[in-house]
C-alpha cells in the first residue's frame, strides 16, 4: 500500500508560479513511476507529467502538450517526494492536481490514468485572470 499526499496548491495570478509536492510512503520510492494528472470541473482527468524509472538512477520525464515548456517535474528520493514546478500559469491550468504512483514501474503507458495504482487526494490550483 502506497500513500500519497499532495500539497502546495493555491490561488495565483496569471503568469505566476507554484510548486506542488507529493509525499509518498514506501521503502522503494526511487523505483516508482510517478505522475501528475489534473482535472477541471466537468472535464476528464488529464495527463500533466510523469517520471518513469528506467533502472538505477535513470528516469525519463514526460509532459502533456499543454504544459510542455512551462511545467517541470523532479523527485527527491531521499525525501520520498515528487515535485511539479509550474510557471507561466494560465487560467486554463485551473484544476485539482493529483499525484499518482505505479510502484511496480511497469511498462504500462505513462499518460493514462489506468497505469497508476495509487492516487493522492488532490490539491486545488486556481489561476486568476
Amino acid at each position: 500500500q502506497v500513500q500519497l499526499v499532495e500539497s502546495g496548491g493555491g490561488l495565483v495570478q496569471t503568469g505566476g508560479s507554484l510548486r506542488l509536492s507529493c509525499a509518498a510512503s514506501g521503502r522503494t520510492f526511487s523505483g516508482y513511476n510517478m505522475a501528475w494528472f489534473r482535472q477541471a470541473p466537468g472535464k476528464e482527468r488529464e495527463f500533466v507529467s510523469a517520471s518513469k524509472w528506467s533502472g538505477g538512477t535513470t528516469y525519463y520525464n514526460y509532459y502533456g502538450n499543454s504544459v510542455q515548456g512551462r511545467f517541470f517535474i523532479s523527485r527527491d528520493n531521499a525525501k520520498n517526494t515528487f515535485y511539479l514546478q509550474m510557471s507561466s500559469l494560465k487560467p486554463e491550468d485551473t484544476a485539482v492536481y493529483y499525484c499518482a504512483s505505479d510502484p511496480e514501474a511497469s511498462a504500462r503507458p505513462v499518460r493514462v490514468t489506468t497505469s497508476y495504482d495509487y492516487w493522492g487526494q488532490g490539491t486545488q490550483v486556481t489561476v486568476s485572470s
